[in-house]
């Protein structure tokens, strides 16, 4: 070693190179450990229900839906009175044709307001009281959404299908609105400039730009909104009723699941309770698909 080496080496100050080791001891390991049993104990006592739950369905509503009679539990007309057998397909299919009449009518308006919101007039007074409505609506009861579609369309025009799709669009479209909105407002300004710059209209950047690079949000939106609206109960009793066939036409009563698990639950027939908890597990069934297919379409690409 040089003297230049030696006179450095003198010259750097004897620091004592902390510990990184963690300690189990030290007081902010305890913290945390402690911190950390805690979430896990409250995340199990809080998954306790719904383990019940799903375990509750799997056991009684399961053994009739995965029994021998798959096909007549999904097609069958449901039972009366004392009758054996029997099956859920008109609420199958009243609660999907709804649900798509809710959509139809939801999307299209709450996607144009979420333009309107975000980007045409974001800070004018209709912009910052209909964000206030949405998301007053969020938490507006969805039997009262029932009770007003009933007074302006079911007085003059009956129980029908249309009708309980019209309510069930009331509660989907602050969902949908909010949801939207957020999506669009997530898009870099970058990309909108740039797309500005190159000469686009408003119009065109908001079609070729805007829409296609917020779609996974906005779907993201819409699939929670169908699945929500897909266990609603309430606002059907007031607007679609129930039936025990096949709808034929929009402008009739029709079965759903939440009504004809309300139904049947009460009744004193065994067979009718089994299917009470069938229709339970299919509905679930059904919002979970709906639920996964959000958490899909809004994962972010690689």
């Amino acid at each position: 070693m040089s003297d230049v080496d030696l006179t450095a080496s003198a010259m750097e100050p004897d620091f004592e190179r902390p510990n990184l080791e963690r300690q189990l001891l030290e007081g902010r390991a305890i913290k945390n450990n402690v911190l950390t049993g805690l979430t896990w104990i409250v995340a199990i006592i809080a998954s306790i229900p719904l383990l019940s739950v799903i375990y509750m369905l799997l056991v009684r509503g399961g053994s009739r839906l995965f029994g021998a009679d798959f096909a007549e539990v999904l097609t069958g007309l449901p039972p009366a009175g004392f009758e054996m057998g029997g099956g859920i397909g008109p609420a199958i299919v009243g609660t999907l044709v709804m649900v798509a009449i809710a959509a139809v009518i939801s999307v299209p308006f709450g996607i144009l307001a979420a333009i309107h919101l975000a980007m045409l007039d974001p800070h004018s007074k209709t912009a910052t009281m209909a964000r206030f409505l949405a998301k007053v609506l969020t938490g507006f009861p969805s039997i009262l959404a029932g009770v007003f579609i009933y007074a302006v369309i079911v007085i003059s025009f009956g129980y029908s299908a249309l009708a309980g799709g019209i309510a069930l669009a009331v509660l989907m479209l602050p969902t949908v609105v909010l949801a939207a909105e957020e999506a669009i407002k997530q898009v870099p300004q970058r990309m909108k400039d740039a797309a500005f710059g190159m000469g686009c209209t408003r119009t065109q950047v908001i079609w070729k730009v805007v829409l296609p690079t917020g779609l996974p949000g906005i779907l993201t939106g819409v699939m929670l909104a169908i699945a929500g609206a897909a266990g609603e109960s309430a606002p059907l009793l007031f607007t679609a009723l129930f039936s025990n066939y096949y709808l034929s036409e929009l402008m009739e009563p029709t079965a759903s699941l939440s009504i004809l698990i309300y139904n049947f639950s009460g009744m004193p027939f065994e067979n009718q309770i089994e299917l009470a908890w069938t229709a339970s597990l299919v509905l679930v069934l059904i919002v979970l698909v709906f639920n996964i297919l959000a958490r899909l379409v809004g994962q972010p690409k690689v």
